[in-house]
């Protein structure tokens, strides 16, 4: 056993989330994988098994307990690195239609590998998220789309609601000063077809205060968007 699985079972348990035995051990050998593929790329600067389990998995797992996600739902994970949140998701919940989208390809080689010795199942794409934005094959086509930890939020919607049906929603995990992200973002979300819906924010155990922001797609989004980063980056949304 690499990681503490009675702590991420309990803390699971305390957000309404049940880890079966197989969900359990899938996560061991995810993390002893993350850890071993960390001393040949950088995948993450969190590598004590308790630090794991808090602070990547349970993190990722509290979407569940924020947003109702039904069997069988279509995701897609932008910039999805080392597999937060998408993999942890689809861990949890194998019923789920994950997309694991990254603009780095020896990321996603990481990504390959680890689903194979977990024996799941996803779609892993090599993209920029402005790129698989504009592309017809993923252009308003999920559920959901998510994203943790990267970006403001006003270009952050730029990236991910394009993703999205109308009627799904842009679920963005983000740490504190989740306010006065949604406040910068509010042109942005507007011009892109979304809403903000719900903002639920709460403390996780030894890693301070999370947000979990549901943007719901009301409309479609226009077709020049998602623009190049370049331009994201000089003519935002405001």
């Amino acid at each position: 056993m690499f990681i503490p699985m009675d702590l991420l079972k309990e803390k699971a348990t305390e957000y309404g989330i049940n880890l079966d035995d197989k969900a359990l051990e899938r996560f061991d050998l995810y993390a002893k994988l993350l850890v071993e593929w960390n001393e040949k790329i950088n995948l993450t600067a969190i590598t004590e098994p308790e630090e794991i389990v808090i602070k990547h998995f349970l993190d990722c797992l509290t979407v569940f307990s924020k947003v109702e996600i039904k069997e069988g739902a279509r995701i897609i994970d932008v910039g999805t690195g080392a597999g937060f949140p998408g993999l942890v998701m689809l861990i949890a919940r194998p019923d789920l239609k994950m997309t694991l989208m990254d603009s780095l390809n020896k990321r996603l080689n990481v990504i390959k590998d680890i689903l194979e010795k977990l024996e799941l199942t996803a779609d892993v794409v090599h993209s920029r998220a402005e790129d698989g934005g504009q592309n017809k094959a993923y252009r308003e086509k999920y559920d959901f789309s998510t994203a943790r930890a990267v970006s403001n939020l006003r270009d952050l919607t730029e990236y991910c609601l394009p993703f999205v049906k109308v009627g799904g929603s842009f679920i963005a995990m983000k740490a504190a000063k989740a306010e006065e992200e949604i406040s910068a973002a509010q042109k942005a979300i507007k011009t892109l077809g979304g809403t903000v819906s719900e903002k639920h924010t709460f403390e996780l155990e030894d890693a301070g205060e999370r947000n979990i922001i549901l943007i719901k797609k009301i409309s479609s989004t226009p077709a020049k968007f998602p623009r190049p980063s370049a331009k994201i980056a000089k003519n935002p949304l405001v």
